[in-house]
């Protein structure tokens, strides 16, 4: 067996090594590239090529597989922490006013920074909005479609 054979074994199974320790997701396409560049190497093939393939192979299946390795593996993946909130309905415990900069919310029991996804937008105390994004410690938010109905309704006249 030649020596480039031998080296390109050791980056295969380092390469191999380093995805099993991490599953990220990381060392995967390396190894890929690394196997052509052993069938090239058994095949007494030039160096030059053999480094070539291995980094054209490796950015290739990078480029092309990693994007749909990512969603299947994060597919079931549980949101945790912050971006738990996103989704969720909060209640307006104090007015909400971008421009003044104030406004807090509640959502499962805990008081949050809030600020509008709009601004010139003012909500009041008791309102029910949408958690539609997390920007630092503050909840973005927006009034909840189905409860603004529901509000408008109440409000109306009976006749």
């Amino acid at each position: 067996m030649s020596e480039m054979v031998t080296l390109w074994l050791v980056v295969l199974i380092v390469s191999i090594g380093v995805e099993v320790a991490t599953l990220g997701l990381t060392s995967i396409w390396f190894a890929g590239g690394a196997a052509v560049a052993v069938i090239v190497a058994a095949f007494h093939g030039l160096v030059w090529l053999q480094i070539l393939l291995f980094f054209a192979v490796s950015l290739l299946l990078l480029f092309f597989t990693r994007p749909i390795a990512v969603r299947y593996f994060n597919r079931d993946r549980v949101r945790t922490n912050v971006e738990s909130m996103i989704g969720r309905q909060a209640i307006v415990t104090s007015e909400i006013d971008n421009l003044q900069g104030i406004g807090q919310v509640t959502v499962g029991g805990q008081e949050w920074s809030a600020r509008t996804e709009e601004d010139g937008l003012n909500l009041q105390p008791g309102t029910v909005v949408d958690i539609v994004a997390v920007n630092g410690v503050k909840l973005i938010v927006k009034v909840d479609p189905q409860m603004a109905k529901v509000t408008e309704n109440l409000s109306e006249p009976q006749s």
